[in-house]
Parts: C-alpha cells; sequence; structure tokens
C-alpha cells in the first residue's frame, strides 16, 4: 500500500505539470511567443521561475550535504552576495536589455561592439550552460536509482543504503526525467518553463518544511539538535569569517605551513575558503551579477516581463527569497547529521545521497512521496529553463542570423528550428550526465555544489568581463580585443583554480601548484575571470562607426517594432 500511494503521487505530479506545461505554451507562432511569451508573463510568476530555475537538484540535494559537510549554516552566507549582486543587476543591466528589446542578452554585444563578440559569448554560454545543466541533470537520478532499489527490489519495505556502483541505472533515470521535461518544453516554450516553475517553487519549498518538521521529529527536537551539534549556539553555526582558530590551523596543516601566518598567508587563505564572509560579499557577489546579467538561462524568464520596471521587481523579490530557502535546505543538512550519529547504520557512503537516503528510507509513506515529487519538481524546474535558454540562444544567435543571410527567414522554419535545438540540448545533456554518472561511480565522495558551481563560474566571470565593459565604458572594447580578453580570464582562472592540474593528474601527468600563488575556490572563479577580462579588453577601443549605428539604434526604439529578433531589424544585420 505505501509503494501505491508514494507512486500514485508521483505520476500524478508528473501528469499535472506535463497538463500545465502543453496548456499554457499553445498558440506560439513566432520565437517572441517562444523565447520571450511576448513579453507578457506576470512578475510574480517571473520571480516563482527564477526560484525554481536557481533552486536545482543541486540545491535540494547539495546544499544539505554542504550543511552535513560543515555542520554550520555558513552556506548560506553566500546569499549577501546574492542579494548584492542582483541589486547590481535590477539597476544597470535590465533596462539596456529593455531598451533594445533583445531576444538574448548576447544581442546587446552585438549592438555595442559587433556580431563577433555576440557569437564567441553565445558560444561559451551554450558550452558552459550544457555541462552545468548536464551535470545538475544528473543529480536527480541519484534518488531516482535509490528509489528503485527501494520500491522493486526491497518491495518498499526494506532499508537498501548501499551504493549503486554501476552506470546503467543512474543512465535511465537520467533519459526518462529528460524525456518528460523536453516533451512539454519542446511544445509550450518559455510560458510551459513559467508557468510549470511556479508550481514546481511551491512543491520544492513545501517538501523541504515537510522534511525539516520529519526531521526533527526522528532526532528529538532542537534540544538534541543542540546537544550535538555545539556550533549552533555560536557565531560559528551561522557566520564563519574564514579566521576562526581552527580553520587556519586546519590550512597550514593542508598546505604544509607550519610557521607563524604572515599577511601573505592570510590573502591566501582567504581565497582557498569556499563559504566565507569575504566570498560571500566579492565572489558571490561577483557571481551573481554573472549570472544573472549574463546567463541567458537565467535572463530569459526576467525578460517576459511587460517592463524592465517588473522584471527589476521579480528579480529582487527572488533575491531576498533565496535567504530562507537556503538556510532551508542548509539546516536540513545539519538535521540529517544529527540523525546519522543517532542510527550511524543508516548513513550512506557518499555525501551526495545523504538526503535521498533518508527520504527513501526513514520518512512515512505519503509524505515521502511529496518529497519525492519535490526533488523532481527541483529537476524538472532547472532542466526546462537550461533547454528553453540554450535552444532560445542558438536559434535567435546562430540560426537566424544565417536565415537572415540567405534570405530564407520565416517564421514557421524559426519555430522549427527552436523545437530541433532544444531536443538537441536534450540529447547532449544526457551525454553529459551519463559521464558525471560515472564519475560518481569512481568517485562517491564528489560534492555536488562545487562541481555544478565551478563549472558555471569558470565560464560565467569571462563572459561577464564583456558586459562589464559594455555597462561601465562608453567607447572601450571591440570584437577582437574581447576575444583577446575572453581567451586570456579563461586561462587564468584555469591556472589560479588548477583546473590544468586536474585535467591533467589523471592522466599520469604531475604538475605543483606554485607554492607563492594561492589556489582559488571555486566562488572566486566569477571574480577573477570578469576582472582579468576588463582589465585586458579595456585597452582596445570600440570602433567609431559601432558606436554610430548603437546610437543609430537607440534613436530608434520607440518605433522599433520587436516582433522580428534583433538581428532581422535594421541597423543590426548581421
Amino acid at each position: 500500500m505505501g509503494l501505491f500511494i508514494d507512486g500514485a503521487i508521483i505520476l500524478l505530479y508528473f501528469a499535472a505539470i506535463s497538463a500545465i506545461g502543453l496548456y499554457m505554451g499553445r498558440r506560439e507562432t513566432n520565437l517572441k511567443d517562444f523565447a520571450l511569451g511576448g513579453r507578457q508573463i506576470p512578475w510574480w510568476a517571473v520571480m516563482a521561475s527564477i526560484i525554481a530555475a536557481e533552486t536545482s537538484a543541486a540545491t535540494f540535494l547539495g546544499a544539505p550535504g554542504e550543511g552535513f559537510e560543515k555542520r554550520s549554516l555558513a552556506y548560506v552566507q553566500l546569499t549577501i552576495g546574492v542579494v548584492l549582486g542582483r541589486w547590481v543587476v535590477a539597476t544597470v543591466f535590465l533596462k539596456p536589455y529593455y531598451d533594445y528589446k533583445v531576444y538574448t542578452v548576447y544581442d546587446y554585444l552585438a549592438i555595442r561592439f559587433g556580431p563577433k563578440t555576440k557569437s564567441f559569448v553565445s558560444g561559451l554560454f551554450l558550452l558552459m550552460r550544457t555541462l552545468a545543466s548536464g551535470a545538475r541533470l544528473f543529480i536527480p537520478s541519484l534518488v531516482m536509482v535509490l528509489a528503485w532499489k527501494l520500491f522493486f527490489e526491497h518491495g518498499g519495505t526494506t532499508v537498501a543504503f548501499q551504493q549503486v556502483d554501476t552506470v546503467g541505472p543512474y543512465i535511465v533515470a537520467i533519459i526518462v526525467l529528460t524525456i518528460i521535461t523536453a516533451f512539454y518544453t519542446t511544445k509550450g516554450g518559455i510560458k510551459a518553463v513559467i508557468w510549470t516553475d511556479v508550481v514546481q517553487a511551491c512543491l520544492m519549498f513545501g517538501s523541504a518544511l515537510i522534511a525539516i518538521a520529519t526531521l526533527l521529529n526522528h532526532i528529538g527536537g532542537f534540544e538534541a539538535l543542540l546537544k550535538a551539534v555545539p556550533a549552533m549556539k555560536t557565531h560559528e553555526g551561522y557566520l564563519v569569517t574564514g579566521f576562526e582558530p581552527d580553520l587556519v590551523a586546519a590550512w597550514q596543516k593542508d598546505s604544509g605551513h607550519v610557521g607563524a601566518m604572515g599577511f601573505l598567508d592570510y590573502i591566501k587563505l582567504i581565497f582557498t575558503g569556499d563559504y566565507t564572509i569575504f566570498s560571500a560579499l566579492f565572489g558571490a557577489t561577483m557571481m551573481n551579477i554573472a549570472m544573472f546579467g549574463t546567463d541567458q538561462d537565467m535572463v530569459q524568464r526576467m525578460l517576459t516581463a511587460e517592463t524592465h520596471q517588473k522584471a527589476k521587481r521579480s528579480l529582487l523579490t527572488a533575491a531576498f527569497m533565496d535567504i530562507p530557502i537556503a538556510a532551508v535546505f542548509t539546516f536540513i543538512g545539519i538535521l540529517l547529521y544529527v540523525y546519522y550519529q543517532q542510527v550511524p547504520a543508516n548513513m550512506p557512503k557518499a555525501n551526495s545521497d545523504i538526503f535521498g537516503a533518508y527520504i527513501l528510507n526513514v520518512m512515512p509513506v505519503g509524505i515521502r512521496g511529496l518529497v519525492l515529487a519535490g526533488v523532481f519538481a527541483t529537476a524538472m524546474g532547472s532542466l526546462s529553463a537550461a533547454l528553453n535558454a540554450l535552444a532560445t540562444s542558438a536559434t535567435n544567435d546562430w540560426y537566424v542570423p544565417a536565415l537572415a543571410r540567405r534570405g530564407t527567414y520565416t517564421d514557421e522554419r524559426v519555430m522549427a528550428g527552436a523545437k530541433g535545438f532544444t531536443v538537441l540540448f536534450a540529447v547532449l545533456m544526457v551525454l553529459v550526465a551519463s559521464i558525471f554518472a560515472y564519475m560518481k561511480v569512481k568517485n562517491p565522495e564528489i560534492r555536488i555544489i562545487p562541481v555544478v558551481l565551478g563549472i558555471a563560474g569558470y565560464i560565467v566571470g569571462p563572459m561577464l568581463g564583456v558586459f562589464l565593459l559594455g555597462m561601465f565604458t562608453k567607447n572601450r572594447g571591440s570584437d577582437k580585443g574581447n576575444m583577446i580578453a575572453i581567451a586570456v580570464g579563461l586561462l587564468t582562472t584555469g591556472f589560479l583554480g588548477d583546473l590544468h592540474i586536474k585535467v591533467l593528474d589523471p592522466l599520469g601527468i604531475k604538475i605543483a601548484h606554485p607554492e607563492w600563488l594561492p589556489q582559488i575556490s571555486f566562488t572566486w572563479f566569477a571574480l577573477i575571470g570578469s576582472l582579468t577580462v576588463f582589465l585586458v579588453g579595456v585597452w582596445f577601443k570600440t570602433p567609431p562607426e559601432v558606436i554610430a549605428a548603437a546610437k543609430r539604434k537607440r534613436e530608434n526604439l520607440d518605433t522599433e517594432d520587436d516582433q522580428l529578433p534583433p538581428s532581422m531589424r535594421p541597423e543590426t544585420q548581421e
């Protein structure tokens, strides 16, 4: 009976989401409908969609892993940067996007610098989002595989905490989830994405609150929590500067530095910490400016609002909502630490399995089904958004200009292309997720959050540097200069983050990190990459003819029809 109830809840969720997506996305006839929803989406729906897109399964299962690992709410500090970064985006970035009536944020780069910058940065986005979202796509398969083992191999009654050591079950789970999500995303476009996100955001947060109540009941309440995790009685349970004595001692031990700490040693320590007040104020701020100002996946839903003021309201409201959401999921991890201290036999081997194993093996029937639906909601919300953003960028930034050059542009061809790209990127994400599944089987201790944010931060940092040139200077930056600057930014971030070592080490090629350089944490990738690109790109001057064309474009804003993509309009023909 328990299996039937939980299964019925999950199947009902899948059916309802697919129906909502197909219904809300009907009657799409052109790219403006598919990509922007006709710019008629209510601000509160846009806000919910932003929350659903950023609160992926990586957050649902990864944030508890960080709380479990650190035994504190230090991860929540990053929301300081969330609010600061999105305030910058809301006040600086959004208005130009609406002024030029862009379909993708990379249209702005074509106007400000030229078509080569647009194509280069758009290509980086397609690469980054496919890799990062593919890694995210793997995460819900963790729970799906555990659920399969529990329900079908053990009849829903036997606890099954053993590690899954084959890739096949994960790949099957990845394919099933992708087919369901890609179906309504392909048919319904951005409208389907946003309106299903509204439902998924509510289900996600509600199921997290249910999980907290269940955990508190199992461990014996807050008294047991404070006894098992004394740090929750001090500031270290909530705020970490990075200079706490135990963190300094651990860094000295790991780095082989046993002498007295000097000024440069403390600087290195700052860049090494994942979740400190410094990474929150600086690293996370730049990361959020990059993600919500330059990543089409996140910006696209804001462009569906009627005006930039409404888009701004959506973004800032979602930013402040992120604080309790991050706290809730990280707090779940702390409670899980207490639970597994009480029942150590039930603890899985992998950090990424701690919440999924608890959901499947400990939660009561019915509640288990609701929380599982919440896991799938977060996964499908972020996946559908990524698929639509990738398809929009590939269509608008690459396919439409090609049709324009050949003189074969029609709405029917563009819509067919957009739907075809949705399917293509779904296949590519399945491949990436399958590779990540293989890596997880080989190394169960892989942490989810650093991988996903590390991939994104490595590429969006240099992307942000180009946008900063465009937003904060009037005549600096050019097609040639931007490409050189981005290449330098990627190499610098990779070198400081030891990415070259991580790639070559499995191949048997050993390279040591220079002792005088700090090995920066993934939370600093966006800051390093964006500043490098800006400092290099500012040496190149924008050609006068590009400035003049952009000026004419701005003068025609009020009379220009945005039913056509920007590359089809006068002055921006590519």
